[in-house]
């Protein structure tokens, strides 16, 4: 009976491993466009900012906000992307290929300041959308 745990105990940690491996392991699927990356189709862009070389993103689905910052093409630069509600503040900095975000916060009744960063350059909305 001892001989029967210690080979089930095994079994399960290797298969346990294995299911980790494949968890932690395979990369995430990339969003092929801001609308994507927020959850699809629902949203809908209601403003967006220049930043040089990426374009920060403000969309809606009727309920939630949502910031997505895009870079134009691939690399390795700083970017983040930001929304505030009151004093809350969420954001998503980081060394990214492609994007930062997506960022979401209900806003219902209330001002909004949004927006990101790529490499150096910032933006900040001042509040607006109240809704």
């Amino acid at each position: 009976m001892r001989t029967w745990k210690k080979g089930a105990a095994v079994a399960f940690a290797t298969v346990a491993a294995f299911a980790g491996t494949l968890a932690v392991g395979s990369p995430a699927m990339a969003a092929s466009s801001p609308i994507a990356a927020c959850g699809g189709g629902s949203y809908h862009v209601i403003d967006k900012h220049d930043l040089g070389r990426a374009t920060v993103y403000l969309m809606y689905n009727g309920s939630t906000n949502c910031v997505v910052t895009w870079k134009d093409s691939p690399n390795n630069t700083y970017v983040d992307a930001v929304i505030r509600v009151g004093d809350v503040w969420r954001n998503d900095p980081g060394h990214y290929s492609t994007y930062a975000g997506p960022v979401k916060m209900s806003a219902a009744g209330k001002c909004i300041r949004w927006g990101g960063d790529y490499g150096s350059t910032q933006y900040t909305s001042p509040w607006e959308h109240c809704g």
